[in-house]
């Protein structure tokens, strides 16, 4: 159980560590973009590869509440919404992806498709990812792993807006007000609309790809879906 958190605590610390605060513009003077980025690629695929090996090596004997098969059918139902995001948002230039700040810079970029329901598609199709599993488990293990990814997304989505808004300035402020952080928010605002037809690609892609995922549960997690 110790380890399952000294896992998500790493996770957490380096990521934002590195990312969101003074250390990033002090380790970019001393390594320059690049290095910065190579340096913090390492760190994370690090990060990321030892919560998923304890994830998988730790015993999961105490429980917050006991799995069952309504519990299972969670993730089911959330899933393929989940994948619809995650996938689906990759369709439309997204000045909130790394390295895409010239969307916004070239005056090019259109709020439509999952834009317009939020502009973070990947991070919310991920908190809907690990809230599903947290319910559908229920074991102390699962709950601190899938949580850390929770949190992950739903922070991420806070700091990459106000680096976003100090960096580009008023341009971000041009998209942020045509979109929103909270999916549909902008939508019922009055800020943007609903565009149904905008939404079938992303969400064919996005459920064939949960059916991918579904079908390669067991040997991507180890445990087979029933």
């Amino acid at each position: 159980m110790f380890e399952m958190i000294l896992a998500g605590m790493i996770l957490l610390v380096t990521h934002f560590g590195m990312s969101s605060t003074s250390l990033r513009p002090q380790l970019v003077g001393v390594l320059g973009e690049n290095g910065f980025l190579g340096v913090y690629s390492l760190v994370s695929f690090a990060a990321f590869g030892y919560i998923i090996w304890v994830y998988g090596n730790v015993p999961r004997t105490e429980y917050f509440w006991y799995p069952s098969p309504e519990l299972y059918m969670v993730p089911k139902i959330v899933m393929p919404l989940a994948s619809v995001l995650i996938f689906g948002g990759f369709l439309v230039r997204n000045p909130t992806q790394v390295g895409a700040d010239g969307a916004l810079q070239d005056g090019t970029f259109e709020t439509r498709g999952m834009l317009r329901i939020t502009r973070h598609p990947f991070m919310w199709g991920t908190m809907l990812w690990a809230a599903s599993h947290i319910v559908a488990n229920g074991d102390v293990v699962s709950v601190v792993f899938f949580a850390t990814f929770f949190l992950l997304a739903a922070i991420g989505t806070l700091l990459i807006d106000r680096k976003k808004a100090a960096k580009l300035g008023e341009q971000w402020g041009a998209f942020s007000d045509a979109t929103s952080n909270v999916p549909f928010a902008a939508i019922l605002r009055g800020k943007n609309k609903f565009v149904p037809k905008e939404l079938v690609l992303p969400a064919l892609v996005g459920i064939g790809a949960n059916v991918g995922l579904y079908l390669l549960h067991g040997w991507l997690s180890g445990v087979p879906l029933v």
